[in-house]
């Protein structure tokens, strides 16, 4: 009987199908709203979650500057505050028991890199680092070799080129041993690092790593904006286990170091990759709500123009109830004809806006390096948002037509 019952309300959309095609439209357009933003906001989160692992389970940073997503007032109140340093980075080495690798990472945009007349755009990133860089951020070399403590100690003119930015300079002939410029001095190229690309920008890629003693000899102490040069540094718990432990002796470490008091807040920041997304969520909660309720105001719409047509349907069709009603019909067949011409007919329209959502959601990855991601929960709360709207715009004309007096019903012309 449902299913006799299914069919009728099928036979019933199709015969009208102007009226029906302007009612699903609001459907559409209220569901792929929802659908598109949330799609676009998985995609996102999902290449973000991949490409944050780059500090891996057991590595966290400590830096002056709040990560890329924080707020102006997190950015005013770190000016304020006092730069990280190389030497900093020395007491967390010796005074944490629970870190077994301690990095630093200078970085400063922008450079050009020259071999035999030949100059790259300046979109180069130079990182004055420490042998410590490729494990602690899980980029690691491919030809040649690391950064040593001795190239630290005699600040020698060393560097590793990121992968792209070697195979542009050197299309057909090894790297290694070679002189390039980086910024106009002279540095001898020692490795390149293996293949990571980044669909936000990173500087994997097109980056330079040459010692930071060799950095702060030739840039200085102070960076361009006239603010002490502050450091990245870079922790490697000795297990996953004790990321957290690591993490709260490096804080005790460091306020001790800058003799903070009890009830002062740190005056510096830290991060792992967890939090890094954390963040990044706490940040797009906004958005997410405001494309709920925008989508949720065009469905109750849309809910609204379903009741006014069912209820024109009704009057249109009162000589087929009374029909109905005079063979047998029972009120709850009746009842159950129109509610489920009106849940399925928002459930279509939920299908189409579903698709289109998802379609739309995944534009920006056919022209950047995003991935393509389909966030199916989204699909079944749609679709179950949609019953809900069926059910509820449509229970006052199902109930207004189970209730015809078959023989009124009859009569009417």
């Amino acid at each position: 009987m449902i299913l006799d019952i299914f069919v009728m309300s099928l036979s019933a959309i199709r015969v009208n199908k102007l009226r029906s095609s302007l009612t699903l439209i609001g459907v559409i357009l209220g569901v792929a709203s929802i659908i598109a933003v949330m799609t676009a906001i998985s995609v996102i989160q999902s290449t973000m979650e991949k490409e944050m692992t780059v500090l891996g389970t057991q590595t966290f940073q400590v830096q002056k500057w709040p990560n890329g997503f924080s707020s102006n007032e997190q950015r005013r109140a770190a000016m304020k505050w006092p730069a990280v340093t190389t030497k900093e980075a020395q007491l967390i080495r010796d005074n944490v028991s629970s870190v077994d690798l301690v990095g630093t990472e200078f970085w400063d945009g922008g450079k050009t890199v020259s071999y035999r007349g030949y100059t790259t755009e300046p979109a180069t990133s130079l990182c004055g680092g420490s042998p410590e860089y490729p494990e602690n951020n899980t980029h690691y070399i491919e030809l040649g070799r690391n950064l040593s403590r001795m190239d630290m100690l005699t600040a020698r003119k060393v560097v590793v080129l990121g992968n792209s930015l070697a195979n542009e300079l050197f299309p057909f002939s090894d790297p290694i041993g070679k002189e390039v410029r980086v910024d106009g001095n002279k540095y001898e190229v020692i490795g390149v690092f293996i293949k990571k690309e980044s669909a936000f920008g990173g500087p994997y890629e097109t980056m330079a790593l040459i010692p930071g003693t060799t950095y702060t000899k030739l840039y200085g102490s102070v960076n361009g904006r006239g603010f002490p040069r502050s450091a990245n540094v870079t922790i490697h718990s000795k297990t996953p286990e004790l990321l957290q432990d690591a993490i709260e002796e490096t804080r005790q470490v460091l306020r001790k170091s800058r003799k903070l008091k009890h009830n002062e807040e740190d005056n510096f920041h830290y991060f792992t990759s967890l939090s890094q997304i954390e963040n990044f969520n706490q940040t797009t909660q906004g958005v997410k709500l405001g494309a709920f309720i925008l989508g949720a105001v065009s469905l109750i719409v849309a809910g609204i123009g379903i009741m006014n047509i069912m209820l024109v349907s009704v009057t249109e069709r009162t000589k087929e109830i009374g029909i109905r009603k005079s063979l047998g019909a029972k009120r709850s067949n009746i009842l159950l004809q129109f509610l489920f011409e009106a849940v399925v007919l928002c459930n279509v329209g939920g299908i189409i806006g579903i698709l289109l959502g998802f379609g739309l959601g995944n534009v920006m990855t056919l022209m950047t390096s995003f991935e393509a991601n389909i966030p199916y929960e989204w699909a079944f709360i749609g679709m179950g948002f949609c019953s809900v709207i069926g059910i509820t715009f449509g229970m006052i004309p199902a109930i207004k037509a189970s209730k015809l007096n078959p023989i009124d019903a009859l009569q009417y012309e």
